[in-house]
């Protein structure tokens, strides 16, 4: 299956408040991203941000350096619209896969990624989206990813998916990723069925880094 035509079907046919993964109000994610303390000029990406609501509420909350990656430019293109001229200067948007994506070397503070890496079901396509954030990501900056958890669905808009605990999330991505925070989240879909995922906060301190 050709994942950037799935998604753009997707979002081409349906509204993104009848998505299961739709939050009216992002409110994990924004305390996670404002409780890493970063300044207000800080650097975020938001990887799969698409037509989530979160870069509107860093932009409400004053933050000045986002950058929204996702496959569907039909996403993008909603939350571009939203936006409008709220977003000039202050987010930067990409469209492409996290995998192939050309992006700065050691320039992002927070790498924030809820409900993507649960897609990636290869163990060589979960290496290429570490070795992204390895590559992306400054030493000391933060990474926070939420996956479906061990209890949640094993499938999402029809794609299969990779279910985690907090110790397996982290044990995926390594000991260069240095534990802040687990949590849980039961979502409420906009249909009502509930669905558990899980919150990993980490510090991303390579070894080399530490040890030199």
């Amino acid at each position: 299956m050709n994942r950037k035509s799935h998604w753009e079907s997707i979002y081409s046919t349906k509204r993104s408040s009848s998505l299961s993964w739709f939050q009216p109000h992002p409110q994990r994610s924004l305390d996670l991203i404002e409780r890493t303390d970063i300044p207000k000029n800080a650097k975020i990406l938001d990887v799969g941000g698409g037509d989530s609501l979160l870069v509107d509420e860093l932009v409400a909350r004053g933050y000045a350096d986002i950058t929204v990656l996702d496959l569907s430019i039909a996403a993008i293109d909603r939350a571009r619209h939203r936006l409008g001229d709220a977003a000039t200067g202050r987010v930067t948007w990409l469209e492409g896969d996290i995998l192939d994506a050309d992006l700065p070397h050691e320039d992002f503070d927070i790498w924030h990624d809820r409900a993507v890496f649960h897609f990636l079901t290869g163990a060589k396509e979960r290496e290429s989206y570490i070795q992204k954030i390895r590559s992306a990501v400054h030493s000391g900056g933060h990474v926070i990813v939420a996956t479906f958890a061990e209890d949640g669905p094993t499938q999402c808009s029809g794609l299969p998916v990779e279910r985690y605990s907090a110790t397996e999330l982290h044990d995926t991505f390594g000991s260069d990723f240095l534990l802040v925070e687990s949590d849980r989240e039961l979502h409420h879909t906009p249909s009502g069925v509930e669905q558990s995922f899980t919150y990993c906060w980490c510090r991303y301190e390579p070894i080399a880094a530490s040890s030199g």
